[in-house]
């Protein structure tokens, strides 16, 4: 099964899920400025549980990978994985450092255009690797498969749905950014697909 893992995409994934670690941390998790999907979940149990988002986004992106186990195509379970791994292990690694951006926190327009930077780059490369250190695509795929709806539907709701329940700890002018970053950074990961199909990324 292993033999079929590229090296280079391997740390492309990796890369990406480093990228994104360190926006999620430095940026998202210490501004108020949120995100959607399983990403702004791991935010939110942080916030009202302290579940650190090492743990919990690791738990939520296995469930997705093994509900869409018997949708997904194998390359994109196994690199998956790897930046799934990468993000949680890069996160751990982030927390035993203080912010590097602190007054982001008084800036929301600046934080969520760099939020979104640093999440649409780091999704972006570890999608064109052929995964996700999120379980949003693995879960996105699967629910389009099984609703018979399409997929972009999907991601908006889940993404809707998450901003909604973040009322109940980030004012309502501060998810008006985190709507932006969402916005933008599924822009940035889309350019970063290179014009792929959401479907053809995942499947590798």
């Amino acid at each position: 099964m292993f033999k079929r893992l590229d090296l280079r995409r391997c740390g492309l994934a990796v890369i990406g899920s480093g990228i994104l670690a360190f926006g999620l941390y430095h940026v998202h998790s210490f501004s108020g400025v949120t995100e959607g999907g399983v990403l702004g979940l791991t935010l939110l149990l942080h916030h009202w549980v302290r579940l650190s988002p090492a743990v919990s986004g690791f738990l939520m992106n296995a469930a997705c990978y093994a509900f869409g186990w018997r949708v997904l195509g194998k390359d994109f379970v196994l690199y998956s994985i790897i930046a799934g791994g990468g993000f949680s292990l890069f996160y751990a690694l982030f927390e035993q450092f203080p912010p590097l951006w602190p007054g982001l926190v008084e800036k929301p327009f600046l934080a969520a255009i760099v939020g979104a930077l640093f999440v649409g780059v780091g999704v972006g490369l570890s999608v064109r690797a052929g995964g996700a250190p999120g379980g949003d695509d693995a879960l996105a795929m699967s629910l389009s498969h099984l609703c018979h709806k399409d997929i972009k539907w999907i991601y908006l709701v889940s993404d809707l749905a998450v901003l909604a329940l973040s009322v109940s700890y980030i004012p309502i002018r501060r998810l008006a950014y985190s709507l932006l970053t969402v916005l933008l950074s599924g822009q940035i990961i889309g350019i970063l697909q290179g014009g792929k199909s959401q479907k053809a990324a995942c499947s590798g």
